[in-house]
């Protein structure tokens, strides 16, 4: 069975290489000046097997190696933001990933969300180490593979390098991935296992063969079953939808199965529901060494088969939705059947429910189906989750939602805007609205505000209940005997504030605690440990109090409830121990 094109999407932290990488690769080709030894599509640069060859080198016969794909597909818009619109039913229409990482900086924000998207959808990755000629006193060896090129660095450079290495294998076990760098992989057990890691230059293309020698054996070992093609109706996936001028609105796609041709019938997501329409046109931009005129820069085709990029030219596509899938529908197939299909895998990502949640907007279907995924491996919930700017109706359902909780009555919103009905609905009922072009920084904005919400209600709750204490009279601290009687005490447990009852070990009360003083001054509260005065208007002193009594703040058994079933976590052992002591005391009042 003939075997397709991998599609290798490119993805990472913004500055560490992605775009370099990649124009790295085709300009190496493009240097050979060889017809069709590259095509640049739209949102895709395919690599022919031949073009592999040249790369890749003496590694291939030293490896005793062969490459029986027939090229790769690489997504030549590389970033998160573009992976996550190469979704498809189960799973992601990229068959494996380079996550780029700059080897002087590390993982990043960036990193990390890209991380988790992988993980999200399952799909195999391996880290390009990317920036290595930024090592201090690295020596470049143009195009050579990495371990031909480290063998000849100096000993303390080989240092650095092994100790970022091991740096970033460290920060990936954080996040549960077992990683090493790729010629210490030995076995094809520990490749299924390992996330390789290939140290690279994108700038003077080290370690460039050694990555394409991995992809292409990566996939050729574990995904060969995954790339076997069958002619029949192209499925396929939206990048974006785009206006051309003299064309109105295309789509950018990748076909990762079966055959699209001119004039077939094909259905995709929309806005309002599905979008079927005919194809008009589909192109494929001229080889890049003869892109002049933008005007002139496609090549008209009558079909492709996968895998490949291309742009679709048919009316309507004005309502599609980027990130949506694209059937074409067979003669003698029914219409209903791929309907019903398109609905309900763009029907579980547009989340509509009457239950408390968040409410959650975003550029495309790609990206809301990363976001949803996120949140729900945090426990938050969701309301309402669709694509597009926020309108007035997610304000009203966000305001809806804060009215029981108003840490989950938010908007939170990924590349969109705000319409200006909107964010006046949304200042005149205080909805905090969220905005980010990076999902990672969104949710970390907003779940550092609800810790702090939360943190801050716990707070005024606890704040509005009396507090276990614990006091010890002090010996030759008797200021005043009575009217108000000032004495000195000492807090052995818990806290004291102004107003709490007081009652002695026998359960008898002996007043309020009028005002506190530490050393002259007036305060509300005093902790544990502390020695203040304290002043009550009820009792005398010898008669209701004398020196070394042990009194107790006399918490009512409805606030002693509330702080042991909601608050048990937020106060010290100490004070559990207070209010075990009090429950004795009152024991033995009612036995006496």
């Amino acid at each position: 069975m003939p075997i397709r094109q991998p599609v290798v999407a490119v993805l990472g932290h913004v500055d560490h290489g992605k775009t370099t990488l990649l124009d790295k690769i085709r300009g190496t080709t493009v240097a050979t000046r060889e017809p069709g030894a590259i095509t640049q599509w739209i949102g895709a640069s395919l690599l022919p097997a031949e073009t592999l060859t040249k790369i890749c080198g003496p590694l291939l016969n030293k490896l005793n190696f062969t490459i029986i794909i027939p090229g790769l597909l690489f997504i030549d818009t590389p970033g998160h933001e573009t992976f996550s619109n190469l979704r498809k039913r189960g799973g992601s229409a990229a068959d494996i990933a380079i996550l780029v990482i700059d080897v002087m900086q590390g993982i990043q924000p960036q990193t990390v969300e890209s991380i988790e998207i992988l993980r999200a959808r399952r799909t195999p990755f391996m880290v390009a180490a990317n920036k290595i000629d930024m090592i201090p006193g690295w020596r470049a060896h143009r195009d050579e593979p990495f371990i031909e090129s480290f063998r000849k660095q100096a000993p303390e450079v080989q240092g650095i390098l092994e100790e970022r290495v091991y740096q970033m294998i460290g920060d990936l076990s954080k996040r549960s991935f077992r990683s090493d760098r790729y010629d210490r992989i030995t076995s094809q057990d520990q490749f299924r296992t390992h996330v390789a890691i290939v140290p690279t230059s994108a700038k003077t293309g080290e370690g460039l063969p050694d990555l394409m020698v991995m992809l292409v054996g990566l996939t050729q070992a574990f995904m060969k079953e995954g790339l076997v093609t069958v002619s029949g109706p192209a499925k396929g996936v939206v990048l974006e939808v785009k206006e051309e001028v003299g064309l109105g609105m295309t789509v950018n796609a990748i076909i990762y199965d079966g055959e699209l041709k001119v004039n077939d019938t094909i259905i995709l997501g929309g806005k309002e529901g599905p979008v079927m329409t005919k194809v008009r046109a589909l192109l494929l931009p001229k080889p890049l060494d003869e892109i002049r005129d933008p005007r002139d820069k496609f090549n008209y085709v009558d079909d492709v088969a996968a895998a490949s990029g291309v742009k679709v030219s048919a009316p309507d596509l004005d309502k599609a939705l980027a990130g949506s899938p694209l059937y074409v529908i067979p003669e003698d197939e029914s219409l209903d059947v791929y309907k019903s299909r398109i609905e309900e895998e763009i029907g579980r990502l547009r989340i509509q429910t009457d239950k408390l949640g968040v409410v959650v907007k975003t550029d495309t279907l790609g990206s809301l189906e990363a976001l949803i995924d996120m949140l729900s491996n945090i426990n938050i919930p969701v309301r309402l989750a669709d694509v597009g700017d926020v309108s007035k109706r997610d304000v009203v359902e966000a305001e809806a939602v804060r009215r029981a909780d108003p840490v989950l009555g938010v908007v939170l919103s990924f590349n969109v805007g705000t319409l200006p009905d909107a964010a006046e609905e949304a200042k005149q009922w205080g909805v905090p609205l969220f905005e980010s072009s990076i999902i990672y920084h969104l949710l970390e904005t907003y779940t550092e505000w609800a810790r702090n919400e939360r943190l801050a209600k716990t707070k005024a709750e606890l704040e509005s209940l009396i507090r276990p204490g614990k006091i010890k009279v002090l010996r030759g601290c008797i200021f005043r005997r009575s009217k108000p009687c000032i004495f000195g005490v000492e807090v052995l447990a818990g806290m004291i504030r102004t107003g709490d009852p007081l009652i002695n070990e026998n359960g008898k009360e002996v007043g309020k605690i009028q005002r506190i003083q530490d050393k002259g001054k007036d305060i509300k509260e005093a902790l544990v440990g502390s020695q203040i005065a304290i002043s009550m208007e009820e009792p005398t002193f010898g008669r209701n109090i004398v020196e070394d009594d042990i009194l107790y703040v006399d918490v009512p058994r409805r606030h002693a409830d509330i702080i042991l079933s909601k608050f048990k976590d937020e106060i010290a052992p100490q004070e559990e121990e207070v209010l075990n002591e009090l429950d004795n005391i009152r024991m033995r009042a009612i036995r006496t």
